[in-house]
């Protein structure tokens, strides 16, 4: 019963998402709001909400093992292999100011993360937990990030069509449905998937953070799987990126943000590994793109078949 309810909720993670997606964007498109911020915000923290849904269910629950696991896990996924599969479809075209400033931003609040969560090295602390002190840390940081894209709306990089902002079809109270029953959707399926999965790590004998790193990172990465895969087959790169990019700013500094605001998150030793590995790959990315400005399908292959040796490392490591 456990496996069709963890089914089920991903189903309602996903469609709740697309939903969301769909109409807030309708609603942001009606207000005439610059397609820019659309995309690095309404795309991005929409196909991030289910993340969200679980993780701060997660905190609200106590099983802090899932909480964190699901933000470093979807994070590694993201990089690894979404980008990695989306770079074989089509070589992924990555823009100057995404090189410049985004995905240096992402670097900054995984570094930030892992200082936050060194207790016992820097602080001598017996434990390591990101407290509710190291919540509002994330959250202003996550605010300098939204301030940033208020400036890229106002100062957009580049001039706006009027098909680009046309208003779209139906009623704005149709959009409004469809985001609030989006979002309700997302957030009784991150229920569902949270408890689902507790008794299936339970069930094998699994930490709650191994089954956080592997079965929820990846079913909740999937907005961001789908999202990617359909921009790279379009060609259209910079959705596809920006899309990661924000995703697993949004992952780190508000997710995590919010839920240790919720209750403090203890942190298991052998998590470090996987924070240090994302730092890692987001530093791989960092290098890839810096390359012409591409992100070639042989560094594709590259993530993807890292990422696989990850999976099989990280079970085997339990």
């Amino acid at each position: 019963m456990a496996y069709i309810l963890l089914i089920v909720g991903f189903v309602l993670l996903i469609k709740g998402a697309d939903y969301f997606v769909e109409g807030a964007s309708g609603i942001a498109k009606t207000l005439r709001i610059p397609p820019i911020l659309i995309g690095l915000t309404i795309v991005a923290f929409g196909t991030s909400s289910p993340e969200a849904a679980v993780s701060i269910g997660a905190a609200i629950k106590g099983s802090n093992g899932i909480a964190l696991g699901n933000v470093i896990g979807s994070n590694i996924f993201n990089i690894s292999f979404v980008v990695g599969i989306t770079a074989i479809l089509n070589p992924l075209q990555v823009e100057r100011e995404t090189v410049k400033k985004e995905i240096p931003f992402t670097l900054l609040s995984s570094i930030l993360l892992l200082i936050l969560i060194g207790d016992v090295v820097l602080q001598q602390y017996p434990i390591n937990e990101i407290t509710r002190a190291d919540g509002l840390v994330l959250l202003a940081f996550f605010s300098i990030f939204m301030f940033y894209l208020l400036e890229v709306a106002l100062h957009s990089r580049e001039k706006s069509s009027e098909e680009d902002i046309a208003t779209t079809k139906g009623s704005i109270i149709k959009q409004i449905v469809f985001s609030v029953a989006g979002l309700g959707a997302i957030i009784f399926g991150g229920e569902v998937v949270v408890r689902s999965s507790t008794v299936i790590a339970k069930q094998f004998g699994m930490s709650e953070t191994l089954i956080g790193l592997t079965i929820v990172a990846v079913g909740t990465s999937l907005p961001e799987l789908i999202t990617s895969v359909v921009a790279a087959l379009k060609k259209q790169s910079d959705i596809a990126v920006g899309n990661i990019v924000g995703s697993n700013i949004f992952n780190i500094l508000f997710i995590l943000g919010t839920s240790s605001l919720i209750t403090t998150i203890s942190v298991e030793s052998k998590l470090f590994f996987d924070m240090i590995l994302m730092i890692g790959y987001t530093l791989l990315l960092l290098i890839f793109s810096r390359t012409h400005h591409k992100i070639t399908k042989a560094e594709g292959m590259i993530l993807l078949l890292s990422y696989i040796a990850y999976m099989i490392f990280i079970i085997m490591r339990k």
